[in-house]
């Protein structure tokens, strides 16, 4: 039978809930392909934000090429997962940080330590990402 793709309405379900994590896909200088996992939230359909440290290798890949993928899967039989591909913008205002750190560790974390992680990551070498969707891959019941 065969993998079925995901409806627009599906993926954005499946990035929403329940909270997975991603894992990030950068670019580095050499070209050599660079793979973490974040946590991340949606700002409004269009838009997914994690952010990161801009000594990291993903903060310092970023500034330098904007281009990134996120995939979030199910690693649960049947296995789903989506890809986002985008552009990343870069922000460094502590408040915009504080709140999404806030709202990101209490999507994974529970809204009793929601403040805990806004308050650790609202730093000033702390960047917010936020990453407009160009390109979308989904598929759900892979091993059916």
């Amino acid at each position: 039978m065969g993998y079925q793709s995901m409806s627009e309405d599906e993926w954005r379900a499946f990035l929403r809930a329940p909270a997975r994590p991603a894992v990030v896909a950068t670019v580095r200088a050499d070209g050599r392909p660079h793979a973490a996992p974040v946590w991340y939230d949606l700002d409004g359909s269009d838009v997914v934000v994690f952010t990161t440290g801009e000594r990291t290798v993903k903060g310092r890949n970023l500034a330098r090429d904007p281009n990134v993928a996120l995939c979030v899967q199910d690693d649960r039989p049947p296995f789903s997962f989506v890809t986002v591909e985008g552009t990343a913008e870069l922000g460094d205002d502590v408040d915009a940080v504080r709140y999404w750190a806030t709202r990101i560790g209490g999507r994974y974390m529970g809204e009793g330590r929601a403040a805990e992680f806004g308050a650790r990551n609202a730093i000033p070498s702390e960047l917010l990402v936020r990453v407009t969707i160009t390109k979308v891959t989904a598929a759900r019941n892979v091993s059916d």
